[in-house]
C-alpha cells in the first residue's frame, strides 16, 4: 500500500487519500483536510456530516453509504451533494479520517 504524508506530522494517507490509521485523526486537522478536497469554509452542516461519519465508523466499523447518510444523518442527499460536490460519502469519509465507505468508486 502506498502512503503519502498530508503535511501534518504523523498522519499517513493511502494512495486514495484515506487515513491509514484512523486513530491519528483529530478535529484540529479537519480544516486542512477539507481544503484539500476543495472545501474552503466548513459550515455547521459540514461538521454535522463529518462527526456523523466518524461516529458511524466508530460504532459499526464502517462509514455509511450516501443513501444511508442521507436517511440517517439529518442532512438530505441533495444537501450532501451541495456540501461535498465531489462525492458526499467519499469526501466526508476522507475528511472524517475513516476508510472509504463500501460502494464508493
Amino acid at each position: 500500500m502506498t502512503t503519502t504524508n498530508v503535511d501534518i506530522p504523523g498522519v499517513e494517507l493511502n494512495e486514495e487519500g484515506f487515513f491509514v490509521h484512523p486513530e491519528q485523526w483529530t478535529e484540529d486537522i479537519v480544516p486542512e483536510l477539507a481544503r484539500r478536497e476543495g472545501i474552503d469554509e466548513l459550515t455547521d452542516a459540514h461538521w454535522k456530516v463529518i462527526r456523523f461519519m466518524r461516529s458511524e465508523y466508530l460504532e459499526k466499523g464502517a462509514g455509511p453509504t450516501v443513501r444511508a447518510l442521507g436517511k440517517t444523518s439529518g442532512v438530505s442527499v441533495r444537501e450532501l451533494y451541495q456540501l461535498f460536490p465531489k462525492g458526499p460519502a467519499k469526501v466526508a469519509a476522507k475528511i472524517a479520517g475513516i476508510p472509504k465507505p463500501r460502494g464508493c468508486i
